[in-house]
């Protein structure tokens, strides 16, 4: 029944196929230890070849040392090809100033790594089982995990230079030992298991038994759950992608995210929405970011308070300004330097920013040039222009208008956000009299068409607010 159970679920996933070089970690327990066995006795039916590789992390002294040996004579016995290290992940840890769990980690999969590529090996089997895949869901639900974070344990993924593969997470712990004891395997116990200083630990000792006595088959419904949830998330994540591509923008300083076509995408994909971006920005997310981050920042989003700030984990922070929402470490500035070009005409002018200005005739302009140009006098303009930042006490003759307004409360009515102010294209002309605020408001000076002896100012940029 057992072996019944894991051919058929590692044909239904196409965990192994014919000519596969599989190295299995194996640390000498009764999950690894079955699994190799299991690969070995079954490897001509697949037409694979079986590897064992196994790590002594040196956390035990002599007794780590004898399971090294334990699992080299297993192999020997079998003419299974053996790799084997032995690193000291404690000194390792002291030396990365990182945690234990997450320096064993690094560790082994280096070490297994290395194993696959000496092997020239396609596929690394791990024992991962279906009590496994029950303690992550749980640990992860509990925690506050969105998305696929919320699957479990993958039955396969790429890993160097192919996959790994858990062919077990079909079978109960139970089953595993029941194995080990139907086959003779002498596994041994690693005592940390055993204690409850580990959350997952903590799972295992009182959670599981419980469910298995509702339903001594909860595990092939976990498993059913994590593997539906993965192909309903990747789906809908697709789905999330196309539209967030065209409501989110990320450069160099912040990623931008418009608040008002993101509110119109359905509320599912907004939650995932906020997981992709969470998920690009971070190089590593936090172990404490959860769901709950991305309700509060869908809050802000959602909120009527025009500005907003957020702070989440790592040192990330949301900010909402008016319609525009941003994602930041460190504070929130332009990230562009005061700025002074002179502008010649025929000669294009492109800003670090991106955006772009040329000047010309009016009579080379065929057609309507667009809402982002003005024209200008040539005979009343004093030439040449230039394109600057904003300066204390700077006015505007606004087009309409009577009197002047101060380019800076022109800023606050038009909504523009504060860190986006000193970088804010300004075009003059010789005597400094501005003719108009780009994406904003046109000045007095603007004859609103082409007229004999005029000038056209194009401006070209996916970036600005619209305006007059």
């Amino acid at each position: 029944m057992f072996e019944h159970t894991v051919k058929v679920f590692i044909q239904r996933h196409g965990l192994i196929e014919a000519g596969d070089r599989i190295v299995t970690a194996v640390s000498g327990g009764p999950d690894s230890l079955a699994l190799l066995h299991f690969l070995h006795v079954n490897r001509k039916e697949w037409g694979a070849e079986v590897i064992a590789a196994h790590l002594d992390h040196m956390f035990r002294g002599e007794e780590s040392y004898q399971e090294l040996l334990f699992v080299k004579d297993f192999c020997e016995k079998r003419d299974i090809p053996f790799y084997s290290e032995r690193i000291d992940v404690g000194k390792v840890m002291e030396d990365e100033s990182g945690s234990l769990q997450e320096s064993a980690r690094n560790v082994r999969y280096g070490f297994l790594r290395e194993v696959m590529e000496e092997a020239i090996a396609d596929k690394l089997a791990l024992g991962h089982h279906g009590d496994d895949q029950m303690e992550t869901i749980l640990m992860r639900m509990t925690r506050g995990s969105a998305g696929k974070g919320r699957a479990g344990i993958p039955y396969k993924r790429e890993f160097h230079r192919g996959m790994i593969i858990r062919p077990f997470l079909t079978v109960t712990k139970k089953e595993i030992w029941d194995y080990c004891r139907e086959h003779g395997l002498t596994p041994r116990i690693d005592p940390s298991n055993e204690k409850d200083l580990y959350t997952r630990n903590r799972f295992r000792r009182a959670v599981i038994p419980f469910l298995k006595e509702e339903n001594p088959q909860v595990h092939h419904q976990f498993q059913q759950f994590s593997e539906e949830i993965t192909e309903d998330e990747e789906f809908l994540e697709e789905l999330t992608r196309v539209k967030l591509n065209k409501v989110w923008n990320n450069t160099e300083v912040f990623s931008v995210l418009n608040i008002e076509g993101f509110l119109a995408m359905a509320e599912p994909l907004q939650r995932r929405g906020i997981n992709l971006i969470l998920n690009y920005l971070y190089k590593l997310r936090p172990s404490s970011l959860s769901t709950i981050h991305i309700y509060d920042v869908l809050g802000i989003l959602r909120g009527n308070s025009p500005n907003a700030s957020l702070d989440l984990p790592g040192g990330l922070t949301v900010t909402r300004a008016y319609d525009t929402c941003y994602f930041h470490f460190g504070k929130l500035e332009s990230g562009q330097a005061p700025y002074c070009y002179e502008l010649k005409e025929h000669t294009p002018l492109t800003l670090p920013s991106g955006y772009q200005f040329i000047l010309k005739d009016s009579s080379e302009v065929r057609g309507s040039s667009g809402g982002d140009c003005i024209y200008l006098h040539r005979g009343d303009t004093a030439l040449p222009l230039s394109i600057r930042t904003r300066k204390t006490g700077d006015r505007l003759k606004i087009k309409g208008l009577n009197g002047t307004k101060k380019l800076k409360s022109l800023f606050i009515d038009e909504k523009v956000p504060r860190h986006l102010r000193d970088a804010w294209p300004v075009v003059t002309d010789a005597e400094d009299n501005i003719l108009w605020v780009p994406g904003i408001k046109k000045s007095i000076y603007d004859l609103g068409e082409a007229r004999e002896n005029s000038l056209v100012l194009q401006f070209t940029s996916n970036h600005l607010l619209g305006g007059s």
